[in-house]
C-alpha cells in the first residue's frame, strides 16, 4: 500500500481530478472529499437503550475540509461529541486546519468504519467497526482530539510529505528552490501542530523517513501509546445511568482536598488528620509571567507499588478574555510520562478558574526523582482555549521524604487488611 503523504495547496484535489474520469469505484467515499454526518448505531434491537452515537468523518483531506467541518459543527451538539475518522489522508494545511478545529470542540477522535444500514425510519443507523485505516495526514487529525483512541484491529499508517503532482514518480520529477521552500515549511508547520496538540515528535520524525516509493509504516501499538495517537482504552464513556449504578459516591466525585499548609522551595510531607501527602507548590508562569499557581499532591495509591498524584491549579487569565478550564493535565519524569485524567472540584469557587486531575503513578517512576541529582518533574497543561503550559518541578525535599510516604502508605494498607480480617472473623 504506497500513498504519499500530500503537502500544502498541490494537494488532493490534483488526484481527485485526475481520477475523475475513470469508472473505478465511485461510490467508495473513502475516494471522496471527506464528509461529515451523524450516526446512531443500529439495529436498535441489538444494542437497546445503550445504542452510540457519533460523528463519522469518510474521505479525503482537502483544503476545503475544514471550512466543511465549520460549518457542520454550527450544531451545538458537535461540541464535545465523538468523531470517527476512516480517511486515506490528504492536504497538509486542510488536515491541520481540521484538527485545530476538532480541539477547539474538545472532541474525541477515533480510528473506525462507519457502515449505512438499510432503514426506511432512520437513514443515520450504521453499523461501527474497529478493522479501519487512518493513512498519512489522517494522523495528524486524530491528534486533534481531547481523547484518542485506536482500537487493536485499526492500523494507522505514517508517510513523508511531498509533492502532490509529484507522487507517481518522485525519483524522475525535477524540483525547484521554491518546491523546497513549501516542503520545508510544511514540515516546520507539522512539527508546530504536533507540539501544540501534545503529540509526541516522534510521530513526524517516524513520518519522514519513509520516501514515497516505499509502503506506508504501520505505527505499532507501542509507538500509538508514546507518540499519544490512542490515550484512553475505551471510545465511548459508560452512560450516566450506569455510572449511578455501578460507582459509588466517592468514585463519582472524587474529593479534591489541599492540605493548610504547602512548602513552596521544595518537596515536603504534610499529615493532617489520617492523611499523609507529599507536596508541592510552584508558580504558574507562560513566558515568564506568572498566571497562578499549582500544587502538586503525592498520596497513597491502591497498591504498595503505586502512588496517587493530584494537581490542583489557581489560574487567571492574561488578557480580558474569561479564563477557560483545563482539558489535559500530564506529568512526565525521564522517559517515563502519565496522563492526569481531570476531576470534578469541591472548591469554592474563586476570582480565579480552579482546575484539578488526578491519577497513578507508579513508585519507581517517582523514585527516579530521588536516584538522580538534578532531574526533574515536568508538568504540561492544556486549557480548553488551547493554552498551553509546561513547568519543570525540581526535586528538593524529594530524597528525605519519599520513603516517609511509602512506609506510611505501606503502613496504612497493614491496617486496613487487618480490619478486613477482623470484621470477617467476627
Amino acid at each position: 500500500m504506497i500513498r504519499p503523504l500530500f503537502v500544502g495547496m498541490l494537494l488532493f484535489g490534483v488526484a481527485l481530478n485526475s481520477t475523475a474520469g475513470l469508472a473505478a469505484s465511485p461510490a467508495d467515499p473513502r475516494n471522496e472529499p471527506m464528509k461529515f454526518e451523524w450516526r446512531h448505531e443500529g439495529p436498535a434491537d441489538a444494542c437497546g437503550d445503550h445504542c452510540r452515537t457519533w460523528i463519522s468523518a469518510i474521505g479525503a483531506i482537502t483544503a476545503d475540509t475544514a471550512k466543511d467541518f465549520d460549518a457542520f459543527a454550527q450544531d451545538p451538539k458537535v461540541r464535545g461529541g465523538v468523531i470517527v475518522i476512516d480517511s486515506e489522508g490528504g492536504s497538509v494545511l486542510g488536515a491541520l486546519a481540521l484538527g485545530r478545529s476538532i480541539r477547539r470542540l474538545g472532541m474525541t477522535t477515533a480510528v473506525g468504519k462507519t457502515t449505512p444500514l438499510p432503514s426506511e425510519g432512520d437513514a443515520s443507523l450504521a453499523q461501527l467497526s474497529p478493522e479501519a485505516y487512518c493513512e498519512s495526514m489522517c494522523g495528524f487529525v486524530l491528534l486533534g482530539g481531547v481523547r484518542r483512541y485506536v482500537p487493536p484491529e485499526a492500523q494507522v499508517l505514517v508517510h513523508q510529505i511531498w509533492l502532490g503532482d509529484r507522487r507517481n514518480d518522485a525519483l524522475a520529477a525535477t524540483y525547484s528552490a521554491e518546491d523546497l521552500v513549501v516542503v520545508q515549511r510544511d514540515i516546520g508547520r507539522l512539527a508546530q501542530y504536533t507540539v501544540e496538540m501534545g503529540g509526541d515528535i516522534d510521530l513526524l520524525e517516524t513520518a519522514l523517513r519513509i520516501p514515497p516509493w516505499e509502503p506506508m509504516r504501520t505505527l505499532t501499538r507501542d509507538e500509538l501509546t508514546r507518540m499519544r495517537l490512542s490515550t484512553v482504552d475505551q471510545l465511548f464513556e459508560p452512560s450516566a445511568e450506569a455510572s449511578a449504578t455501578t460507582a459509588s459516591p466517592a468514585a463519582t466525585e472524587p474529593a479534591i482536598v489541599r492540605p493548610t499548609v504547602i512548602n513552596a522551595r521544595g518537596w515536603g510531607l504534610v499529615v493532617e488528620g489520617s492523611t499523609t501527602v507529599l507536596a508541592r507548590r510552584h508558580p504558574l508562569t507562560v513566558e515568564g509571567d506568572t498566571i497562578g499557581q499549582f500544587d502538586l499532591l503525592l498520596g497513597c495509591g491502591d497498591t504498595d507499588k503505586s502512588l496517587t498524584m493530584t494537581y490542583v491549579e489557581s489560574r487567571r487569565s492574561r488578557d480580558a478574555a474569561p479564563q477557560q478550564g483545563l482539558r489535559t493535565v500530564s506529568v512526565a519524569i525521564g522517559r517515563n510520562s502519565v496522563d492526569l485524567p481531570m476531576v470534578p472540584m469541591t472548591l469554592k469557587p474563586s476570582a480565579q478558574q480552579v482546575s484539578a486531575a488526578r491519577g497513578t503513578l507508579p513508585v519507581s517512576m517517582v523514585s527516579l526523582l530521588a536516584d538522580s541529582d538534578g532531574r526533574a518533574l515536568t508538568v504540561s497543561t492544556a486549557t480548553v482555549g488551547n493554552t498551553s503550559t509546561v513547568i519543570r518541578v525540581g526535586s528538593s525535599g524529594i530524597n528525605e521524604n519519599l520513603a516517609k510516604l511509602v512506609t506510611a502508605c505501606a503502613s496504612k494498607t497493614i491496617q486496613a487488611v487487618a480490619a478486613t480480617h477482623a470484621s470477617l472473623a467476627n
